[in-house]
């Protein structure tokens, strides 16, 4: 006897949010939903926030879904309003905004160690750039 499983896809501001995972942590998955909103969004759709993704039930899908799109600013409306506002930053020749084109750290951190991540992991050391002995320079 075969038995079939049948889960609801759920997707919300265009992204398919995981099936076993609690829906307070799934709702994450969205960009600009970080686990407080998404405690708060559940709050008001008084859905428990333990509920795996797949246990939810159509109206309970459509209510996020609602909630989200209608009061949030997420996934591609804030992508372009965070890239328009490092554009402006840019263009009126702001510290911040040369940082960001320079891709180096704006807010402060030090850059002699410690900013792998927004220089792209670069190890360069001394003898990195050294022609070998014998070339002529």
């Amino acid at each position: 006897m075969l038995l079939f499983i049948y889960y609801m896809v759920v997707r919300i501001a265009g992204v398919t949010l995981p099936n076993d995972k609690q829906i307070e942590v799934a709702l994450t998955y969205i960009f600009g939903i970080g686990l407080t909103k998404s405690k708060a969004i559940l709050a008001k759709a008084k859905i428990a926030g333990e509920v795996r993704t797949k246990d939810l039930t159509e109206d309970q899908a459509n209510q996020l879904r609602v909630l989200i799109e209608k009061n949030e600013r997420v996934e591609g409306d804030l992508r372009r309003e965070v890239a328009s506002n490092i554009k402006r930053l840019k263009e009126i020749g702001a510290y911040r905004g040369a940082r960001h084109s320079r891709n180096l750290p704006c807010n402060g951190q030090r850059t002699k160690t410690n900013s792998r991540t927004v220089r792209g992991n670069r190890r360069q050391t001394m003898g990195s750039g050294r022609k070998p002995t014998g070339q002529k320079t």
